[in-house]
């Protein structure tokens, strides 16, 4: 754990304890959120964080339980100042615990300086509109819902759903597009299992993407405290990269689930009246604290761009979790377990998925001109291809046009060829657009009535052929 220059103010006995919770009498100027020192008999010291403060009592939720706590002859001492980050430009290729400590093997950061984990939130009237491309290599983001420098984009899954092989693409693959500039990676797991832990971890090492990474490892037996700083921690180090080395940096927190659950775990705890499905009437708040680091500010060079992964309970979108997640963010990708049944991957669903910032990231000098046309078209087509499939269980396939048929194809195309795509394949930007085009080769040249026509006698693919000067 890492803090700056000790400053103890004073020690208080300890009054009860439950669960991972010490209660004690009040203890005059300490704040919410303040780190403490609980000296056990035997001299050993437990760290504790502030979660509530009132005129009689402070209550703390202990790192690592209160199974060794004895209640009078322990003390807690105030250090004066609450979780910080030790950073340096030195933590790129780090992987570290959910309170920031290294678990690489490594020797602690040396810093350049000390941020609180809570982070600052930034001036609305600062902010720069979110307006330049990332690009994924996974075709049904990049051609369909494009993540934008500075955007809230949460990726929305269900519990067996390949989220974790999805994220780990990304990783591996995530880049920006035009001039050379810093990139860098911020990756948090909240709340995982030893074996997705292990995967990470060595997705991360095997490719080589942790030279341009953070990693925040916080496994599911640690303490229900540490999911709570799990997160904050990963935005801090992305802040830091961000503003001081000019970098744009990618935060991706998996899951928020279980972010959400310990925040509910937590006030269970603390008794507070709970909210819709148990959970806190202030997660919202809490939420947005945190996706809301997210943004670029006019003058600087660096942007921070979020991406959290959660699980649906269920299946269902209406969940407290992704309901106010998808009020807070620009959009989301949802992933869908038939196209997953199907054995497509990505299983993403394109018609629930949505990225509000598309249109401000695409386009001329940012991807390619005809993107806008492409996607457009595209959805058109598969929409009506879906359409015709579920006429088809009814009245048959045979009882379709012609026309009607083929359409029945491009979405059975679409699904094969564009939204599927190996999880080693990285595709540019370019390349899936150009699936899409060939996806159009297949249908009557009046039907891209979405697309220019200008578009058309350049890019489609007969058009091109036919622009082709053989030599003799």
């Amino acid at each position: 754990m890492n803090f700056s220059p000790l400053y103890v103010k004073e020690s208080r006995a300890i009054n009860s304890a439950k669960g991972s919770l010490l209660v004690a009498e009040s203890i005059p100027g300490i704040k919410l959120g303040e780190m403490v020192d609980i000296i056990l008999r035997n001299k050993d010291v437990r760290a504790a964080q502030a979660i509530d403060i009132s005129k009689e009592t402070a209550v703390f939720q202990v790192f690592g339980g209160v199974s060794e706590v004895d209640l009078t002859g322990s003390k807690i001492r105030c250090r004066g100042e609450s979780l910080k980050l030790a950073v340096s430009i030195d933590i790129l290729g780090r992987i570290f615990n959910g309170l920031g400590e290294p678990i690489d093997g490594g020797s602690p950061t040396v810093a350049e300086d000390y941020r609180d984990i809570g982070g600052a939130p930034m001036n609305p009237a600062s902010r720069e509109p979110p307006s330049e491309f990332i690009e994924t290599g996974i075709s049904a983001i990049d051609g369909l819902n494009a993540l934008v420098r500075g955007q809230k984009l949460p990726i929305f899954s269900g519990s067996g759903l390949p989220h974790n092989r999805i994220i780990a693409q990304i990783v591996r693959q995530a880049t920006i597009k035009g001039k050379e500039e810093g990139f860098a990676i911020v990756f948090a797991a909240v709340g995982v299992s030893y074996n997705d832990a292990a995967f990470f971890m060595r997705n991360l090492e095997e490719t080589g993407a942790l030279e341009r990474s953070v990693a925040f490892i916080n496994i599911a037996s640690d303490p229900v405290i540490e999911r709570i700083s799990t997160p904050r921690l990963a935005l801090t180090a992305a802040d830091y990269l961000a503003l001081e080395h000019h970098m744009h940096v990618l935060v991706i927190i998996s899951d928020m689930t279980s972010y959400c659950e310990a925040l509910r775990e937590l006030s269970a705890t603390r008794e507070e009246i709970p909210s819709r499905r148990g959970y806190p009437g202030y997660m919202y708040t809490d939420l947005a604290t945190m996706y809301e680091r997210a943004g670029r500010i006019f003058g600087q060079e660096g942007s921070v761009t979020i991406m959290p992964i959660l699980t649906m309970p269920d299946d269902d979108i209406t969940h407290p979790i992704p309901d106010l997640t998808g009020y807070i963010t620009e959009g989301q990708i949802v992933l869908s377990r038939e196209l997953e049944r199907k054995g497509v991957y990505p299983p993403i669903n394109v018609f629930l998925s949505l990225s509000r910032m598309m249109k401000e990231g695409i386009g001329a000098g940012k991807t390619r001109e005809d993107h806008n046309n492409v996607f457009m078209q595209l959805y058109a087509a598969y929409a009506e291809g879906c359409y015709l499939r579920e006429i088809s269980t009814i009245i048959g396939a045979e009882a379709l046009s012609e026309r009607d048929k083929l359409y029945l194809t491009i979405a059975d195309r679409f699904e094969r060829e564009f939204i599927s795509q190996g999880e080693r394949e990285k595709r540019s930007v370019e390349e899936t657009l150009d699936i899409g085009w060939r996806l159009f080769s297949s249908l009557p040249e009046g039907d891209l009535k979405l697309i220019s026509e200008g578009y058309i006698q350049k890019y489609l693919p007969k058009h091109r052929e036919e622009g082709v000067l053989v030599p003799d």
